[in-house]
């Protein structure tokens, strides 16, 4: 994988320990998923694709998990579905609580930065 100009360093220690809780619609089945990694290495996972999901978390996921704050975004309004995740565990020993949704440009954006742990959006290759 190579690195863009401008884009997420690529984090190749990572310690994960993460269960994503996904719903498809509001009253749905709640499915769960677990990525346990140490230095970088598969330890477990439930995942389709968990190489893709470590290396997504690994790019993205400090900026994604723990941003920085700063001035309010401006999003798009656009709806790409009630789809519903919710990520907790630790990410290099930090506590991780996050919630996912596709509710505007911004949330979608998110999604499909992480969409090999969160999975694919629909119009979406869920490449990153």
């Amino acid at each position: 994988m190579t690195e863009t100009p401008g884009s997420p360093d690529l984090n190749l220690d990572l310690e994960l320990d993460l269960t994503v809780a996904l719903t498809h619609a509001p009253g749905g089945p709640e499915h769960v998923f677990v990525l346990v990694s140490r230095s970088g290495q598969l330890v477990e996972s439930t995942l389709p694709d968990p190489a893709a999901a470590i290396a997504a978390v690994g790019r993205f996921g400090e900026r994604i998990f723990f941003p920085e704050p700063g001035p309010p975004k401006l999003c798009t309004q656009q709806y790409g579905g009630p789809q519903v995740a919710v990520v907790t565990g630790t990410f290099n020993g930090r506590d991780v609580n996050s919630r996912f949704s596709l509710t505007d440009g911004c949330e979608i954006a998110r999604w499909r930065a992480l969409s090999p742990l969160l999975g694919g959006v629909a119009g979406s290759s869920g490449a990153i």
